[in-house]
């Protein structure tokens, strides 16, 4: 996803250490972010080749699957962490997972350009989403993890439901029925998955919080602290799990940003956030989100962070 809007930050100096505003703001993180962050501020050394080593060291723990795979087709031992509260431990709580685009949103431009109001103004219906430069695109990458992520999540007892699924119309939904159908199920947690479009260089994944939005339709006052808590668990255990560093090109080192122009959290009214897992673009991150082992890190990164989460709403 590369959308823009007015609490978009534009791309920011990539510097090889860290100052101490970056530790500063990372205390809004739990501790494997905070110490991320910290390691930079300190001087650690070169980011993306310490990136690179542990996530080869991690990829020994991982379920392997092809980059084409559409589910995960197993669960490894290390996995056996995020079911660890067992088959009943989210009993009662319902997940909802909005896997971002669709792959026909290529074929339906004129569907998905359909403008909807999203309380703040109105809003492209959705897009096609981005790609890698070999073309393993943004919409394929984002319902792989989602079904990895139902996956962890059903095996401790959550009912989960999608926006979308393989069997879903050609095209959308659009953004506003993707949160309704959050709303409508009135899920406990909702997460919106993506990857980014930005430049070469340009790393990381990031987490988008709702900003407190109260115009039109939308009303975020009362889902802005529950989704930052959401945001800052997921944000703390997809690092730890994926070992990809917070984005390097916005969120200022945190791996958290707050918008207010996205219709996915605009209408939304239960707890939700969104994560950029990586830049599609990037030739580094482009290596990872097309690893099948790699996908089934990110997914249980997210599913950490949203039991964590629940296990304290």
């Amino acid at each position: 996803m590369s959308y823009t809007g007015p609490e978009f930050e534009p791309p920011q100096p990539r510097r090889p250490r860290r100052g101490p505003l970056t530790v500063a703001l990372a205390a809004l993180v739990p501790g494997a972010l905070l110490g991320w962050v910290v390691y930079e501020a300190v001087g650690g050394g070169g980011g993306s080749d310490r990136t690179a080593s542990a996530t080869s060291a991690a990829s020994a723990h991982s379920a392997t699957a092809s980059a084409g795979s559409p589910s995960p087709s197993g669960t490894s031992a290390a996995d056996a962490k995020g079911a660890a509260g067992g088959p009943s431990a989210l009993k009662g709580k319902v997940v909802v997972i909005d896997p971002g685009h669709n792959q026909g949103n290529f074929q339906h431009a004129t569907e998905i350009n359909r403008q909807v109001d999203i309380g703040t103004n109105r809003k492209e219906c959705d897009t096609t989403g981005t790609s890698t430069n070999a073309g393993y695109t943004e919409a394929r990458f984002t319902l792989d993890v989602a079904h990895r992520l139902r996956t962890l999540l059903e095996k401790q007892g959550a009912t989960v439901k999608f926006t979308r699924d393989g069997d879903s119309p050609a095209w959308g939904p659009c953004v506003d029925e993707r949160a309704r159908i959050g709303n409508t199920a009135h899920a406990d947690a909702a997460i919106s998955i993506h990857a980014d479009g930005a430049a070469e260089g340009d790393r990381g994944f990031h987490v988008i919080l709702p900003g407190t939005v109260h115009a039109g339709a939308a009303d975020t006052r009362k889902i802005v602290g529950p989704s930052r808590d959401l945001g800052t668990r997921v944000a703390g255990d997809f690092l730890r799990d994926t070992g990809e560093p917070p984005s390097n090109y916005v969120g200022k080192g945190t791996g958290l940003v707050t918008r207010t122009d996205l219709g996915g959290l605009n209408l939304s009214t239960v707890p939700k956030v969104f994560i950029e897992c990586g830049n599609m673009r990037d030739s580094k991150d482009a290596a990872l989100l097309t690893s099948g082992a790699w996908r089934q890190k990110a997914a249980r990164g997210i599913s950490e962070g949203i039991v964590s989460f629940l296990r304290r709403s």
